[in-house]
């Protein structure tokens, strides 16, 4: 028993003649393992680590509970270090918006650093609130206006967008709304299939998109002209489109043009007004109207309740 225990001791104080260092007794397929120890330097680091990670989980958020976690002694977090970042933010930019809030929209190409503001900022709002339908370049599609250009149904300056923005388009949650409604002049039994072909003939004649014909201008002067114009242009206190720019909001093939005399799309717009807040809507309205089919404001009277033609 006594030379058991001797051999068990030597083996285990067996010591590698190259290090200096003992074996730890593992061996496997001829390999055997040094007990050496770990760097003074790399033992006191993993010491400072287990004690500054004690220290973290008593100052700071650290352990998730069911319905909250731990929130440390400093009562710190990234959710009120950031509403205390906006709220700085909010108190820096308190003055500008102050100032917005209090000029009339058409006044403010006046002020150039108001102006300046008020387009980034309505860019900023643009970009959560309009792309989804009107695109991140404000193009548009089938359906959804291009904001670029200068064909404007309501009226492109300041005021104009301010209220569009504001009420929205056939938009239930105002009553002020923009209104207008095409008559269904082929799914009404209005007009007849070769009725419709052509007054759709006239319209797209009217943009060099097709041959003049007799018959579909007779029956656009009866049936067209009071909303649209006689000379096609529109009414935009009416909400009627200009049909002789080859400019189209559900397109403008002579199928598209067709269908949409026989039984009209009616898009429709939500309005802001419960959403955002008057600044931000004034913002955006000068956003969209900076983007290069803004207009000169012109006083004018407007009744958005008049139920009219829409464009083809």
């Amino acid at each position: 028993m006594a030379n058991k225990q001797d051999n068990a001791a030597n083996e285990q104080a067996r010591v590698d003649e190259a290090t200096g260092t003992e074996f730890v007794g593992h061996e496997w397929d001829g390999i055997e393992e040094l007990d050496t120890p770990m760097p003074r330097w790399w033992v006191w680091s993993f010491y400072a680590t287990i004690v500054w990670g004690i220290v973290y989980v008593i100052l700071y958020p650290a352990w998730p509970m069911i319905e909250k976690g731990t929130e440390g002694v400093l009562g710190w977090s990234s959710r009120g270090q950031f509403a205390e970042e906006m709220q700085a933010e909010e108190a820096r930019r308190a003055p500008l918006m102050a100032a917005l809030a209090r000029i009339p929209i058409e006044r403010l190409p006046e002020n150039s650093e108001q102006m300046r503001a008020a387009i980034a900022g309505g860019a900023a709002a643009f970009k959560v609130n309009c792309v989804q339908c009107h695109g991140a370049g404000a193009a548009g599609s089938k359906g959804y206006p291009n904001l670029n250009d200068d064909d404007w149904i309501w009226g492109g300056d300041l005021k104009a967008i301010e209220y569009t923005l504001t009420h929205g388009i056939r938009w239930s949650g105002s009553d002020e709304t923009r209104l207008s409604y095409m008559p269904a002049f082929g799914r009404d039994g209005m007009l007849t299939r070769d009725q419709i072909s052509d007054v759709t003939s006239h319209v797209l004649s009217l943009s060099g998109n097709s041959e003049p014909n007799a018959n579909g201008a007779a029956i656009y002067d009866t049936q067209c002209a009071f909303c649209h114009q006689p000379s096609a242009t529109g009414n935009r206190d009416l909400g009627a489109p200009n049909l002789a720019d080859a400019i189209w909001l559900y397109g403008g093939s002579r199928a598209e043009v067709e269908q949409q005399i026989y039984n009209p799309a009616h898009g429709a717009m939500p309005g802001w007004k419960d959403r955002l807040n008057p600044v931000t809507i004034k913002m955006l309205a000068a956003y969209i109207h900076s983007r290069g089919g803004g207009e000169d404001f012109v006083e004018v009277a407007a009744d958005p309740e008049v139920q009219v033609d829409e464009q083809p």
